[in-house]
C-alpha cells in the first residue's frame, strides 16, 4: 500500500464523516462538491472532515483507486464508501443519508 493511500485510509477511519471534494466546504471549486457539502448541511451534519483534492495532486489520483470510484467529490461515513454527489442526493431525498449519518 502506497503512502498516500495509507493517509487516506488512515484519515477514512479516523474521522465519522470524510468528504473528498474540489476546493472546501465553504468555497466549493465544483458544482458536483459544493452540491455534496449542501446535503452535508441539510443533513445537519456540520463537524466533518474535508480534503480539498485540488492542494494534493497524489490524494486527487489516488482517491479514485481507494474506492474504485472514478470521480470526486467522495463521501464516507464510519470508514465506509458511501458515493459521490449524485448517489448522497439519490439517498438524501429517500431519507437513507440522513440514517446513515445519525446511526450510532
Amino acid at each position: 500500500m502506497s503512502d498516500v493511500i495509507q493517509r487516506i485510509d488512515q484519515l477514512v477511519k479516523s474521522n465519522e464523516v470524510v468528504l473528498f471534494m474540489k476546493g472546501t466546504p465553504q468555497f466549493p471549486q465544483c458544482g458536483f462538491s459544493g452540491r455534496a457539502a449542501q446535503i452535508l448541511k441539510a443533513c445537519g451534519v456540520s463537524q466533518y472532515a474535508s480534503v480539498n483534492v485540488l492542494e494534493d495532486q497524489e490524494v486527487r489520483e489516488s482517491i479514485k483507486q481507494y474506492a474504485n470510484w472514478p470521480t470526486i467529490p467522495q463521501l464516507y461515513v464510519k470508514g465506509e464508501f458511501v458515493g459521490g454527489s449524485d448517489i448522497m442526493m439519490e439517498m438524501y431525498e429517500s431519507g437513507e443519508l440522513q440514517q446513515l449519518l445519525t446511526q450510532p
